[in-house]
């Protein structure tokens, strides 16, 4: 700085160092994929730093999520800089809750036959290894089916039991 006083005197002060620190790259990379069926997690890990702030209240720098929501972290550097992520969007699909209804009774003679038909899925697995959505069901036994959804989640179907009395 230069001062000049009313006089027309001048002075010039000695310089002052002024060091200006990088702010830090605040990052989240997924450790597989953000979008899965219930019962599964994704690990979100931050770029580096000293320390870490999650908006899930978490200060570790990788954090498991089994979770829908958006995770940002907030990155500080040994300058204590800080730097804020773009959020990363985590979805969690919920099962599908398949059922099995019957055309008609599941009690029946020798000879006759139900159709036992999953609820809506884009595919069937059913325990006879039938992978449509009906089955025609004609001998005593228990079925059931793993239905899978759009998603790709699935769930299996509590079992239905067929009875078939023999003639007399």
């Amino acid at each position: 700085v230069t001062l000049t006083t009313v006089n027309g005197c001048t002075t010039v002060s000695s310089p002052v160092p002024v060091t200006v620190y990088p702010l830090p790259t605040a990052t989240v990379t997924a450790g597989g994929a953000t979008s899965f069926c219930q019962g599964g997690s994704v690990s979100l890990t931050s770029s580096a730093g000293t320390s870490y702030l999650w908006s899930n209240t978490a200060t570790t720098q990788s954090i498991t999520v089994n979770a829908s929501g958006s995770y940002s972290v907030i990155v500080t550097n040994g300058n204590n800089c800080s730097s804020t992520s773009t959020a990363t969007v985590v979805t969690v699909n919920p099962l599908p809750t398949p059922t099995i209804s019957a055309s008609g009774a599941t009690t029946f003679c020798q000879g006759g036959s139900v159709v036992l038909t999953a609820s809506a899925g884009n595919s069937y697995l059913w325990s006879n290894a039938a992978t449509t959505q009906s089955i025609t069901v004609s001998n005593s036994g228990s079925s059931d089916v793993l239905v899978t959804d759009a998603n790709g989640c699935s769930a299996t179907t509590s079992p239905t039991s067929v009875f078939v009395n023999p003639l007399p």
